[in-house]
């Protein structure tokens, strides 16, 4: 993306420490654009990538990145305007291996408790839930995918709803001295802790992300690090569920001319 000279000069005004350093884009994202300018990353919300699954919410990341860069799970804002927000760089690189930092990162995310709560998006839980989202998803395509074989998760039990980024894949995940700290939350929102549990072992978005898909190692080390059982064995039940939600949006995108997607597409479905 070309930043238009007219916003530019609105982000200067409303934050004069950019003033003098020069606009590095970063690469990597898939939704939004974003430049490093000094010690800052100023971020352009592109509101034509949001997708039934992933929302695209400049208000919600500036809300996110209140409540939880103080906490050190998320940066440090500040600015925002309209369309754009900055925030402090972060140091380190994004997630290629070792996935048991993520696990606890997101464990102190689903247990944080900021004051005052959050008003995010609420999302729906349970297998029944997840499969009418899927079947939305798939109104909206030429295609179909089978839902037979997971049509019979059964919804989970009624939770408290806790904090979740909802779109925890590696380029969302910077590393630095074995810390793990996430980034673009334009979609964050309050439910089922599995729902960022899926998405981290979801073979598309690791392939789509990082280059491949993870390990049986890999897995294991993520599920061995999340200290709390019950959610991980709520996961196994909804996880096909999960995915199958999951290839339902790389359906959606592959159809909207996201070629790579196709590929996830298949990833996801495998067995």
């Amino acid at each position: 993306m070309k930043l238009s000279p007219s916003l530019r000069r609105t982000i200067e005004a409303a934050l004069p420490r950019l003033a003098g350093f020069d606009w590095v884009p970063l690469t990597g994202g898939r939704t939004n654009h974003l430049w490093r300018v000094g010690d800052q990353v100023v971020k352009v919300f592109d509101s034509s990538q949001a997708s039934p699954l992933f929302p695209n919410d400049g208000a919600a990341e500036v809300a996110a990145l209140r409540c939880f860069g103080p906490l050190g799970l998320a940066p440090q804002l500040t600015a925002s305007g309209a369309g754009w927000i900055a925030y402090g760089f972060l140091s380190g690189s994004t997630w290629q291996a070792d996935p048991r930092p993520v696990a606890e990162m997101l464990h102190r995310l689903h247990t944080s408790r900021p004051d005052p709560r959050p008003t995010f998006r609420n999302l729906p839980s349970g297998g029944a839930a997840i499969i009418a989202q899927t079947e939305a998803i798939l109104s909206e395509c030429k295609d179909r995918l089978p839902l037979g074989e997971v049509s019979t998760v059964q919804p989970g039990p009624r939770l408290v709803a806790v904090p979740i980024h909802s779109d925890i894949v590696p380029g969302n995940l910077i590393v630095d001295a074995g810390s793990v700290t996430a980034i673009d939350w334009q979609c964050p929102a309050l439910g089922d802790p599995t729902e960022d549990l899926a998405t981290f072992l979801s073979p598309a978005m690791q392939w789509l992300y990082r280059g491949r898909v993870l390990t049986v190692e890999e897995r294991a080390a993520f599920l061995g690090a999340y200290p709390d059982q019950a959610v991980i064995e709520r996961l196994t039940s909804l996880l096909p569920a999960y995915r199958l939600r999951m290839a339902a949006h790389c359906l959606w995108r592959a159809e909207r001319g996201a070629t790579d997607y196709g590929t996830a597409l298949k990833l996801e479905m495998s067995p």
